[in-house]
């Protein structure tokens, strides 16, 4: 089995947030799809290990933000790839409290929805929520970012518990280039030399060992001692 034929089928870049009580979380989602129009229903797939899939099971709402084209790395990771259970998402977003009390982020978000779960399908390492339209806005006009967008511009990488995630594959080639790059061992970003980290001020054609000390990953904000040489 091929599986880069699952790299056809599309997917956007969400975020889907929910609570459990008085506490916030939300995760980076790419399953959002709609099922019917009338009345509007959509399905979103989570990993049972994460924690906004366990809000979601308790209080039974949740809410998705579309996010632009122009959202940054930096705000990806920070729902992407750090662990609600130790560190509070929430802190310095934008966002209000929807109708339903979830929590919505309207910080690069170009319009988001709020639902009601009227059923789960066991998936076995995910769940598939079920849910009915409770509302839904514009938040500005934007072109939306899709996941191709982010792999292939952003250069964005999957976590393990992603619906979408598949192990890497070893190189059947391997391009030379005259600086070396670096690879996260947290969240798998690769840096390359050649392109710098623009968003973060670093220059392109900046070999890595010229990196600023304080330097971080850009998609999870682990320090440059994580990463490792590319072979």
């Amino acid at each position: 089995m091929d599986t880069k034929t699952f790299f056809n089928i599309s997917y956007g870049m969400y975020i889907v947030s929910s609570l459990d009580g008085d506490k916030l979380n939300a995760q980076i989602a790419n399953t959002v799809f709609q099922i019917t129009a009338e009345p509007p229903k959509i399905g979103i797939s989570l990993n049972k290990q994460n924690l906004t899939c366990e809000f979601i099971k308790k209080s039974g709402v949740f809410s998705v933000t579309i996010l632009s084209k122009e959202t940054s790395m930096n705000f990806i990771g920070n729902f992407g790839f750090k662990s609600g259970r130790d560190f509070n998402k929430f802190d310095k977003i934008i966002y209000k409290t929807g109708i339903n009390g979830a929590p919505i982020v309207t910080e690069n978000a170009i319009g988001y929805l709020e639902a009601k779960v009227t059923g789960s399908i066991d998936a076995g390492t995910h769940i598939v929520f079920l849910a009915e339209i409770t509302d839904a806005q514009i938040v500005k006009a934007g072109e939306p970012m899709t996941y191709s967008y982010y792999h292939n511009v952003k250069k964005g990488s999957s976590p393990k518990t992603a619906p979408t995630y598949l192990k890497e594959q070893p190189l059947t080639e391997v391009k030379k280039s005259t600086m070396d790059k670096y690879k996260c061992t947290v969240c798998g970003y690769v840096y390359d030399p050649e392109k710098g980290d623009p968003e973060n001020g670093v220059g392109t054609q900046t070999p890595f060992e010229n990196l600023p000390e304080n330097w971080v990953c850009p998609v999870c904000g682990a320090g440059k001692e994580v990463f490792e040489k590319e072979v």
